[in-house]
C-alpha cells in the first residue's frame, strides 16, 4: 500500500477516470468541493451535488453541463437540520435515481468560532458537529446499500491538520475533525474483510478558500495553492487506482504535483 503511494506523487489521472461512476459531493456548492466535482465530473462520473445553497449548486451543475454535456443531480440541503429522518429520504430518493453508488466525498465542514474551550458558545459547538461528523454519519449510513453494489467504492472524509494535532483556539472544529479520523478507521475496519468498500480521510491543508480566510484573515491568499492543485490526489483516491488503499489518514502537502 505505501509502496502504491508513493509511486502515486507524480500521479497523472486517466481522462475516463472515473466513466461511467456516480459520486456524491457535499459541500459541492463552494471552495474544494465545487472543484472536486468539476473535476469528477471532467474525468467521467456523473454527479449529485449536496450543498446548502441552491444557487451555488447550479452554479456548479451549469458548469459540469458546459463541459461534460451531462446533468447533474442537485440536492439542496442544509446540514445543520440533518437528522435520522432525511437520512432515510435521502436512502429513498437515491435508490430510486441509481443502481449503485460509486463514490462520496464529505467535503461539507464549518469552521465554527475560534475561542477558548472555557466560553466556547454550547450552540455552535452542537452545530459544527452536526455539520462537520453527525451528516458525514448519516450520509453515509444511508449511502451503504448503493455503494455495496459498485465494483469498487470510495469514501473520502475531509480532515485536518488540527484533527491529527490539537491546537488553542480551534475548539469544535478541531475536535470534530479527530472524531472524523476515528469515524475513518472504525468504518474502514468494518469494511475492510467482506466489502468492496475503500475509506480515507484527506487533509487537504492550507488552501485558498473562504474558510481558510476565515481562520486566518491576515493571510494573503496568493501565498496559497488554490484547490485546482490538489485534484490528482482527490481523483486518486475517488478511482479504481487507489482500490487498495484503504483506513489511510492522507495529507496534501505530502504530494508533489
Amino acid at each position: 500500500m505505501l509502496k502504491s503511494l508513493r509511486q502515486s506523487k507524480s500521479y497523472k489521472p486517466d481522462p475516463n477516470l472515473l466513466a461511467n461512476r456516480t459520486i456524491l459531493v457535499t459541500g459541492a456548492g463552494d471552495g474544494i468541493g465545487r472543484v472536486a466535482a468539476i473535476a469528477y465530473a471532467k474525468h467521467g462520473a456523473n454527479l449529485i451535488l449536496l450543498g446548502r445553497t441552491r444557487q451555488k449548486l447550479d452554479s456548479v451543475h451549469d458548469e459540469i453541463a458546459e463541459h461534460t454535456g451531462q446533468a447533474s443531480l442537485i440536492i439542496p440541503i442544509d446540514l445543520t437540520h440533518f437528522d435520522a429522518t432525511s437520512a432515510i429520504e435521502l436512502k429513498h430518493g437515491l435508490e430510486g435515481e441509481y443502481s449503485r453508488l460509486d463514490g462520496i466525498l464529505h467535503n461539507a465542514s464549518i469552521l465554527g468560532p475560534k475561542t477558548l474551550i472555557e466560553g466556547y458558545p454550547y450552540d455552535k459547538w452542537i452545530q459544527v458537529f452536526q455539520v462537520n461528523l453527525h451528516s458525514a454519519y448519516l450520509i453515509t449510513q444511508a449511502a451503504l446499500p448503493l455503494l455495496r453494489k459498485a465494483p469498487d467504492a470510495s469514501i473520502v472524509f475531509t480532515s485536518s491538520g488540527v484533527g491529527r494535532r490539537g491546537r488553542a483556539y480551534w475548539g469544535a472544529y478541531s475536535l470534530s475533525k479527530f472524531a472524523t479520523e476515528g469515524l475513518t478507521q472504525v468504518l474502514a475496519d468494518e469494511l475492510s474483510e467482506d466489502s468492496n468498500i475503500r475509506v480515507n480521510s484527506l487533509n487537504p491543508g492550507a488552501t485558498r478558500t473562504s474558510m481558510r480566510a476565515q481562520a486566518f484573515p491576515s493571510e494573503d491568499p496568493d501565498t496559497l495553492p488554490t484547490a485546482e492543485e490538489h485534484m490528482p490526489l482527490y481523483l486518486y483516491l475517488m478511482g479504481p487506482d487507489s482500490s487498495k488503499c484503504t483506513g489511510m489518514s492522507l495529507s496534501s502537502n505530502n504530494w508533489s504535483y
